[in-house]
């Protein structure tokens, strides 16, 4: 069953967590596996949004630059 679609602030903090309970041991070995490939989706999840957004908002920087001197020619 697929998982539901999470934003990037709960897939950093469902990472957070893991990472956490790994560093402290409160893993038991069974899980251990689950949990680090857990992690590893979480970790290509958060890379991924992060990719979109710098493209996103590069896209969006370019855009503005272009509008700029029309702008700047109407006054």
């Amino acid at each position: 069953m697929p998982r539901k679609k999470i934003s990037y602030n709960e897939a950093l903090e469902e990472l957070e967590s893991i990472l956490e309970r790994i560093q402290d041991q409160e893993l038991d070995v069974d899980d251990l596996s689950t949990n680090v490939k857990r992690a590893s989706e979480l970790r290509r999840l958060c890379k991924q949004k992060l990719r979109a957004t710098e493209t996103d908002v590069e896209k969006i920087l370019r855009e503005m630059d272009e509008e700029t001197p029309d702008e700047e020619e109407q006054k």
